[in-house]
């Protein structure tokens, strides 16, 4: 039986997609833009392209994340391709990359090679992002996995970005480097954590930590006077009610200027502060 366009439409909200995805989905099988499947919604669907995006539908109606289905996401600009292996780019976390460029355009300007990590890269788009805006980082990716860092190396190379990789777990990845600025975007999630059920399907590892979600966050904090230069930052993604918990661990730890940046749903979303310059 042939379908068109708008009956696939049609199939697809009726599975319970939300109008945007069953465009996005449709037009991504079909290699063309949403613009034309309104032009030519009479249009009838080849077999294989209706049976592809039938099994979309339905991965996608189960919540497997839009971008997984795709392979890609965007993010501060640029298009990441993205697997099961990473954590699907969220537009909170441009945040983070927003206040470290604001750093190395600012108070760490005078600098001619700032070094920078990031801690826990996933598909890369954090260090890319800030490499791709700010080139004259000497930027350092780690991560504790090696499928991770296979689609971060991917994403380095097709965006010509000059990011380094390396394995290991938060600090114990860097050796004995120093670092002007450290970022990360850690698991921060509550093992018993309601919200878990909506992420099945992104890695569990990326996403949830022990202690009610601030065992990443705190051996972050704790490791880092051993690996920040004097004067350097350390800027860390967490969840909206982790801001007061987080400022807290910098400033026990040493670290001055701390201070909260909220998200784009105006929710506290990232803590950074400045390690002591003596």
């Amino acid at each position: 039986m042939s379908v068109t366009v708008a009956e696939a439409l049609r199939q697809a909200l009726a599975a319970g997609l939300a109008r945007l995805d069953a465009q996005l989905l449709l037009a991504e099988r079909l290699g063309k833009p949403r613009s034309w499947l309104l032009a030519n919604d009479d249009a009838v669907l080849a077999p294989a392209d209706a049976a592809a995006v039938e099994a979309w539908v339905r991965r996608r109606s189960a919540g497997e994340p839009l971008a997984y289905l795709t392979g890609r996401k965007d993010f501060h600009g640029f298009t990441f391709a993205v697997s099961p292996d990473v954590l699907v780019p969220r537009p909170d976390t441009e945040v983070l990359v927003d206040w470290a460029l604001e750093l190395l355009a600012g108070g760490l300007a005078g600098l001619e090679r700032p070094e920078v990590v990031d801690l826990g890269t996933g598909s890369g788009a954090v260090a890319i992002a800030i490499e791709r805006r700010a080139p004259r980082v000497a930027m350092l990716a780690t991560d504790a996995s090696g499928a991770a860092l296979d689609v971060a190396r991917r994403n380095a190379a097709a965006l010509q970005s000059t990011v380094a990789f390396a394995s290991g777990s938060w600090w114990g990845a860097t050796g004995t480097r120093r670092f002007h600025l450290a970022v990360s975007n850690p698991p921060y999630i509550a093992p018993d954590d309601p919200h878990l059920a909506a992420l099945a399907h992104e890695p569990i590892d990326a996403l949830v930590a022990d202690d009610h979600g601030t065992a990443a966050l705190r051996a972050i904090v704790d490791g880092a006077p051993a690996h920040l230069e004097p004067g350097g930052w350390l800027l860390l993604e967490h969840g909206h009610e982790q801001a007061t918990v987080v400022q807290a661990m910098l400033s026990a730890r040493g670290f001055d200027a701390v201070e909260t940046r909220i998200d784009l749903g105006a929710n506290p979303r990232c803590t950074g502060g400045r390690w002591r310059s003596s």
